[in-house]
Parts: structure tokens; C-alpha cells; sequence
């Protein structure tokens, strides 16, 4: 399929706290699924513009937006009331895109931050979807986290929940391509604050959800790069051990670090995740 043929589209979700949040997608001309994307913190729905491109032209609609705080979408940079809201928000997106594709099969993919929200998704709500892929999904705390500053930030969000400071990511675990980092550097809708609302919220998740892998209902394709430094793969690797859906299946990437998606190799990781897709039991 040519590049030509696939419909790009961009519109407006109110989401659960009220936010407008800014929606993406690649649409082919006849899609055999639907594919609903949620990316990580700190980044927003156009870096995936290959993703899109890549899976819309060969069969898949593909659907984005930027979470709340994120990109083009409203709300208070890096910051979230309480986690749950992330998950009402992907739900409604869940609904409108399931909506507009009705009869076919519907799957997540979320990356990082997106990749827990996900994974949380699926154990806490069991959504009507076909299936769920997590890339580098934030399952673990990576090494060097403090734990005392985790805990004074769940005790000074009382009050002061928006404060905000520097997430501190390491850029170069990003990706072993430079352009890939040069560009995240230089992209004016990328940011690197969190406040401490968010801090708290998204380590209280990560702690609930890692123990909660009994009670996912569908099918997971769970990726990861071994020399992700940013997300650990243990996370992971911990989390699909206690899966008991049939048809899960695990992928750790020698070499690869966090963004699988922005590796050299990510040709063979796309196909990889497009082979699940074709196969994969879930239907909803």
C-alpha cells in the first residue's frame, strides 16, 4: 500500500477530568484491525508518525492521542490528579475509536509510562479489546531511584501536588540512534518536568500493578530492550511470568535500549508485533 493511500486525521476527545485531548490516526482503506497507541511520559502521539505509517499500510488503523499534561492536549505539564484518570481517559478513547471501527477486532500498544497505563488498563478495568502490547513498559523502578525522595514526594504532594521538578531521564537510554535523541532534545512539545501529584501516583502504580498480572483476562504481547536503563526489563520479564492468558507471548531485545520503536532494528521489532496481531486469539 502507498504512503498516498493511508488517511491521516486529527481531532478533539474531552477526557475524564475535562482536558481536550488531541487525537491522532493513519487509516487505511480497508483496515482488518484497529490499533489504539498510548504513548510514554514526557513525549506525545506525533513522534509515532513511522509507527502509524507503518502499521496503517499494512492493514492497521491506527489510533493515538497525547495524555493529559502531554503535547497538544490540555492539563498542567507532567502533572495528574490521581492515576486513575489516565486510565478513564484511555477508556474513552477506547470507546471512540471501537465506535469508528465497529466489528473489528481492537488492540492497545502502549510504550513506557504508556505501557503501564496499559498494563494497569488490562488488570484493573478488563477492557472489551482483542489483545494488549506493552514496549518498555515502567513495571519497575530503574536503579538509582531514591527511594526516600519517592516517599517525601507522596508526603509533600498534600501540599503541594502541581510542584514540579526535573525528571532527570538518562537521554542516551533512549536509543543507540543519535538523530533519535537529537531529536527528542529539540522537540518543543517534548517536556522533562513531573510534579509531585504524578511522581507519587505513577510509583503507586507500578507498585499495584506489578502484583496484579492473575488478573489480566486477555492476551499480551509484552516487548522490551535488555539495555533499557530507563524502564527495566525485569519488570517486565516479572510481570509475564504471572500472566495466565493464553496466547501471551514475551520479546527482550539483546542490545536494545527503551525505545524499541526508534532502534535500528525496529523493522524486525514492527513485524514481530505485527505477526502477534494476526495470530493472537483475543477477539472482542
Amino acid at each position: 500500500m502507498s504512503d498516498a493511500e493511508i488517511r491521516r486525521t486529527q481531532s478533539h476527545l474531552i477526557g475524564a477530568a475535562g482536558h481536550s485531548l488531541l487525537r491522532r490516526a493513519w487509516t487505511p482503506p480497508h483496515p482488518e484491525r484497529a490499533l489504539l497507541l498510548v504513548h510514554g511520559y514526557g513525549e506525545h502521539s506525533g513522534r509515532y508518525e513511522h509507527v502509524g505509517t507503518w502499521f496503517a499500510s499494512r492493514g492497521s488503523a491506527v489510533h493515538a492521542y497525547d495524555q493529559q499534561g502531554h503535547g497538544r492536549s490540555e492539563g498542567p505539564r507532567g502533572h495528574v490528579r490521581r492515576f486513575g484518570d489516565l486510565l478513564d481517559d484511555l477508556e474513552r478513547l477506547r470507546q471512540a475509536t471501537a465506535s469508528e471501527h465497529p466489528g473489528l477486532p481492537l488492540y492497545l500498544l502502549g510504550h513506557s509510562m504508556g505501557g503501564l497505563v496499559v498494563t494497569a488498563f488490562a488488570c484493573e478495568r478488563q477492557p472489551r479489546v482483542a489483545g494488549a502490547v506493552t514496549s518498555g513498559a515502567a513495571l519497575a523502578l530503574a536503579q538509582g531511584v531514591a527511594r526516600g525522595r519517592l516517599l517525601a514526594a507522596r508526603l509533600l504532594r498534600r501540599l503541594a501536588p502541581r510542584l514540579a521538578f526535573p525528571a532527570g531521564l538518562d537521554l542516551d537510554g533512549l536509543s543507540r540512534d543519535p538523530e533519535v535523541v537529537r531529536a527528542y532534545v529539540e522537540d518543543p512539545l517534548v517536556h522533562d518536568r513531573v510534579t509531585l501529584s504524578l511522581g507519587a501516583e505513577l510509583s503507586a502504580a507500578i507498585a499495584r500493578t506489578a502484583r496484579s498480572a492473575a488478573r489480566v483476562k486477555l492476551p499480551m504481547l509484552m516487548l522490551h530492550g535488555e539495555d533499557d536503563t530507563l524502564c527495566p526489563a525485569r519488570g517486565t520479564r516479572e510481570f509475564f511470568a504471572g500472566l495466565e492468558t493464553k496466547g501471551s507471548a514475551l520479546r527482550v531485545y539483546p542490545g536494545l535500549r527503551h525505545e524499541i520503536f526508534n532502534e535500528p532494528e525496529r523493522e524486525s521489532v514492527f513485524r514481530d508485533v505485527l505477526e502477534w496481531l494476526q495470530d493472537a486469539p483475543g477477539r472482542a
